[in-house]
């Protein structure tokens, strides 16, 4: 299929896991692909991976300069977006006891705050029919243990994209929201778990899933393209849940 042809397509963390599988999804179907991550080095490696038209820009998804930035850049390349995939984020888990106002303050910053003044800064680059897509997680619905300042900062974001959605309508930009459960990424070694419960953590996961197994990367992209492309046009402020029947079943 080529959905996305003659189309440009925006991945903040798009260097690694869902936003790279993402990224390659929309190149291998005609799309022009921006791809944004902090590591300099991941990015480039990233790039070459797409091995397509992609424009590849370092950017911290907790700094609103950065966020501005990004646009501004976009913006002085002629560059105009007709989707984009709000993905970059962290997972670190912690006892409720255990929480502190540094690790609160990290997470919003990168999942939520981040994620809010990107979309304001990319708003005048949006083309008309513009589709965007927010990385939430199925945590903001299950109540799981040590997860509290990770999952709220995933139900703000599911709160986001329907307010945004009634907002940005008149502007033709429709948003809304995948919440991925279990999908094995690299993120799961930035939990802030040393090994043996990182691995005791993953199999009480794994056990939780009706499928039996974590996700893939690809699998959740194949969602994200089709809740960006024309096929997709009567979905508006609409939560997706790809998790295998983890939260459903």
């Amino acid at each position: 299929m080529n959905r996305f042809n003659g189309k440009t397509v925006l991945v903040t963390g798009g260097n690694s896991g869902i936003g790279l599988a993402a990224a390659k999804a929309y190149a291998a179907e005609g799309a022009r692909v921006v791809i944004t991550g902090r590591d300099t080095a991941t990015l480039e490696k990233a790039a070459a991976e797409i091995a397509t038209d992609v424009v590849a820009l370092r950017s911290d998804a907790a700094s609103l300069h950065d966020a501005k930035h990004l646009a501004e850049v976009l913006n002085q390349k002629g560059i105009r977006l007709d989707a984009v995939f709000i993905n970059a984020g962290i997972a670190k888990f912690a006892p409720f006891a255990d929480v502190d106002e540094a690790l609160w303050d990290q997470i919003f910053d990168i999942n939520t705050k981040g994620a809010y003044f990107q979309i304001q800064a990319l708003l005048p680059i949006l083309n008309k029919g513009a589709a965007i897509v927010i990385n939430g997680s199925i945590n903001a619905h299950i109540g799981m243990p040590a997860s509290s300042v990770y999952a709220a900062s995933k139900a703000a974001l599911i709160s986001l994209a329907k307010t945004l959605s009634a907002e940005l309508l008149p502007q033709g930009v429709r948003v809304n929201v995948v919440s991925p459960g279990p999908i094995s990424t690299p993120i799961y070694g930035k939990l802030g778990l040393d090994e043996t419960s990182l691995d005791a953590t993953a199999k009480q996961i794994q056990a939780q899933v009706p499928l039996g197994r974590f996700g893939t990367p690809e699998e959740l992209a194949t969602t994200v393209l089709h809740m960006t492309a024309l096929e997709s046009a009567f979905i508006v402020g609409t939560e997706v849940i790809v998790d295998g029947g983890m939260s459903q079943l």
